[in-house]
């Protein structure tokens, strides 16, 4: 089969390194490898270190299902159909929920011949959120039928299109560029024989840091737990909390500790989990995967834990004793104490992760995505 034109559709920027951003940029990558033409149709992106970017609309901030995200304002009609006409495209691949602002328009406008492929991302994590999604759902009603095929990255995000939007989809898991993280360097500094426990991550409620250090906490003055070995916490992350999960470092008496990073781009992220003989991802809930989680056990270094949310439940299928309640930092202090003190176990499970892990590089689940393409445009151009 020829090489395919790719529109990869997304409502939001492209300048975060969130979830969503990462799968996109990690199958274009994977697709344009494979000599496919990938372009990135999205919402207002200042980047101008990706190729084929086409940024579609001007956005507005607003915060929803825990995240801060943008939304596209109205964008124009003409100016996407020139778009299409211009480009041609065989596939639109769009990232779900969307716009109607937006991506809806792309679809509607987008001719017979091109395959239109869906992927479910989110699990709301509130009420209100749910509550949106069901109003979005009868909004997007009509152009939900254009779909050739609907997937989702996760057992959770497969429930969540069923239960709201009436559909039924195929799981596809999220992508983890396998190789770029199992082959990283430790960072120097870390070089040590200090067993240390990391956190990546935005640092609001939703994802949970205050529960770690909560269970550092425990773990340090509770008085349940002897021989505590030393160790050190690393968190790499900003956002709303940050003063305030200073202040209670401060308060608490974890100074020597834990150490915080700041922001953690995209070239350093390898060499921390390379570091990290645990890594701690505590997130309360709003979970539709866990790529963080993947990430983790493909350095083939660290032991994971995670809270026990469906989006992170969904990946640690295998091993849900990986798994603790966020609403209670005593089980997590109970399972840091059991790895800090059994090296042998922190290995066996760093190791299990990293095989596990490896069915999930980009170029597995590629292979899968782009043979639904194929099926997608097959059943396109073969309509009477």
């Amino acid at each position: 089969m020829k090489p395919l034109k790719i529109g990869l559709v997304f409502d939001d920027s492209l300048d975060k390194p969130d979830g969503v951003q990462q799968y996109i940029l990690a199958i274009g990558a994977w697709l344009s490898a494979q000599g496919h033409e990938v372009h990135y149709l999205v919402g207002r992106t200042t980047r101008s270190d990706i190729r084929n970017i086409h940024s579609l609309s001007r956005n507005v901030s607003v915060r929803f299902n825990g995240n801060r995200l943008s939304m596209p304002l109205p964008t124009s009609r003409a100016a996407l159909r020139r778009l299409l006409e211009t480009e041609k495209f065989d596939v639109l691949h769009v990232q779900v929920p969307y716009s109607p602002f937006l991506a809806k328009r792309i679809i509607s406008l987008a001719p017979s011949s091109t395959g239109i492929i869906g992927t479910f991302h989110i699990l709301p994590n509130s009420k209100l959120a749910t509550i949106g999604n069901y109003m979005l759902a009868l909004w997007l009603k009509r152009s939900l039928k254009r779909f050739d095929a609907l997937l989702s990255v996760s057992a959770a995000a497969a429930d969540f299109a069923k239960r709201v939007y009436g559909i039924s989809t195929t799981v596809l898991p999220n992508v983890v560029d396998y190789d770029r993280f199992h082959g990283a360097s430790v960072l120097k500094k870390y070089d040590n024989n200090t067993p240390t426990i990391l956190f990546i991550g935005r640092l609001v409620p939703r994802k949970g840091c205050l529960v770690l250090l909560e269970a550092v906490d425990n773990l340090l003055h509770s008085g349940l737990y002897k021989d505590v070995p030393e160790f050190r916490v690393v968190i790499g992350g900003k956002g709303s909390l940050e003063q305030q999960l200073k202040r209670y470092v401060r308060q608490h008496g974890l100074e020597e500790f834990v150490e915080f990073t700041g922001f953690v781009n995209e070239e350093e992220k390898p060499g921390l989990y390379a570091a990290a003989n645990i890594a701690v991802f505590p997130s309360l809930g709003g979970e539709s995967f866990g790529i963080v989680l993947l990430e983790a056990m493909a350095s083939g270094n660290a032991a994971v834990l995670a809270g026990n949310n469906p989006g992170y439940a969904s990946v640690l299928a295998p091993k849900p004793e990986l798994l603790f309640d966020p609403r209670h930092p005593e089980q997590l202090a109970q399972k840091l104490w059991e790895l800090l003190t059994n090296e042998a176990q922190r290995q066996e499970l760093a190791a299990w992760g990293a095989a596990y892990a490896a069915g999930f590089d980009t170029a597995l689940v590629g292979r899968q995505l782009l043979e639904t393409y194929k099926q997608a445009l097959h059943y396109r151009r073969n309509l009477p």
